[in-house]
């Protein structure tokens, strides 16, 4: 189905070309008339399906249906994300979306400075990309009223449950109009997420595009069993010989990542690490460069893993595999967006043996391992099957002893000797 069909605005559909967009990915073929009817949907469809837009292009015709004025302080839309990285992102796209449009769109999020967002906020807007957290300091400065808010959006719902936001969505959303338009999107579902879409959602629709929890087709997925000391050894060794090129690489802990950055830098290795503790700055140029194909690897943990659209990525690498098996799919999710071919590389101790497990259980197949010459490891089972050998031995050997020792003769009672009188 093409664009053209939607009878959207003349200069929403000129954004929309100039952006490159002809034919709707399913999700946006789902959910777009739906949304723009008014409906709240959850919506539940695979990372790089294009959701974004799925939800942007109806929130912006329909503004654009009851044009208003745009006021200080108080956006007609509201869109919420976990993280800073997917916030900016969301209002660039939208920005581009509404390039020909008189619509304003403005993002807030930690790691910036209050003062340049709060006078972003005062000078009026429409659209409003934010995190939680961010917003509700705003608030208490009075800087944000979502009284007027008429539309919202959560995206990635399903991290930001992960992430504890559940108690600040809520209270957010107590703050906008009784009569807005909700939509929910996730990569994944839950009973946490099927539970938060039944308190803030009226008489949805539900739209699952693909197998719940599932991946993308498009991307290919390989297991390197390695011993975990090994890892930095064996990613080394294949960059190397697969001329792996702009490769995004997830570590589970900051510790994790910057000790892999020190490694890479050491070995002559273009490469920059994303995590908490850097700044927004830094992080912001860690992905411009990575996007440019200045840096060959970037390097992050879970906050990345969501938001980061990269066109062309390839590669996929865990460092390490994520504890929480939903966090495969969000990770993975960078690479063959749109149609395009990724691997998903993953490096699996014996210790994460489990983790791989879950992870199988939860997307329905079997990852192929590849057992790479030189590292080659015996698997969990066999080291559990080993560690019981060894126990029950060491019990068998204490019970022969035991067995032993009991059945020792007596030895026989001393014979009394009689004193002489």
């Amino acid at each position: 189905m093409q664009f053209s069909a939607l009878n959207l605005a003349p200069d929403l559909l000129r954004g929309l070309t100039a952006c490159g967009f002809s034919e709707l990915t399913p999700v946006q073929a789902q959910a777009i008339v739906p949304a723009r009817r008014g409906k709240d949907l959850q919506v539940t469809a695979q990372t790089g399906t294009g959701k974004t837009a799925a939800f942007a292009i109806p929130l912006l015709q329909r503004l654009l249906d009851a044009a208003k004025p745009a006021l200080a302080c108080r956006p007609r839309a509201l869109i919420l994300t976990p993280t800073r990285e997917l916030a900016e992102q969301i209002a660039n796209a939208i920005s581009s979306y509404a390039q020909f449009l008189p619509l304003k769109v403005t993002a807030i999020y930690g790691g910036a400075k209050m003062g340049g967002q709060a006078s972003k906020l005062q000078a009026g807007l429409d659209i409003l990309v934010s995190t939680p957290g961010r917003l509700i300091e705003h608030m208490a400065l009075g800087n944000a009223i979502l009284s007027d808010v008429e539309f919202v959006v959560l995206d990635e719902a399903d991290r930001m449950l992960d992430m504890g936001f559940s108690t600040d969505v809520l209270k957010l959303l107590q703050m906008t109009s009784a009569a807005r338009q909700t939509l929910l999107f996730s990569a994944t579902t839950s009973p946490a997420v099927n539970e938060l879409s039944h308190k803030i959602l009226k008489n949805h629709q539900q739209i699952r595009v693909a197998k719940t929890n599932s991946t993308a087709d498009t991307v290919e997925h390989v297991v390197y069993p390695v011993e975990e000391s090994r890892k930095i050894e064996l990613f080394e060794q294949l960059l190397a010989e697969q001329n792996w090129f702009q490769v995004l690489v997830f570590t589970s802990t900051k510790e994790q990542a910057d000790r892999l950055l020190a490694d890479l830098q050491k070995a002559k290795i273009n490469a920059a690490v994303c995590h908490a503790d850097k700044s927004q700055g830094s992080r912001r140029r860690a992905i411009a460069d990575f996007k440019s194909a200045k840096l060959q690897v970037l390097i992050a943990t879970e906050v990345a893993a969501r938001g980061l659209d990269i066109q062309g990525l390839d590669y996929v690498v865990n460092f390490n595999l994520p504890y929480l098996p939903e966090d495969y799919v969000h990770r993975i999710g960078r690479t063959g967006r749109a149609g395009a071919k990724g691997q998903a590389i993953s490096f699996v101790s014996r210790e994460e043996e489990q983790n791989l497990e879950r992870i199988q259980k939860l997307i329905g197949s079997t990852i192929p391992r590849v057992v790479k010459p030189g590292f080659e490891v015996s698997n969990r089972a066999s080291l559990l099957k080993n560690i019981s050998r060894k126990v029950l031995g060491s019990r068998s050997n204490k019970a022969t002893a035991t067995s032993i020792e009991i059945s020792k003769p007596a030895a026989k009672p001393k014979a009394k000797v009689k004193k002489a009188r």
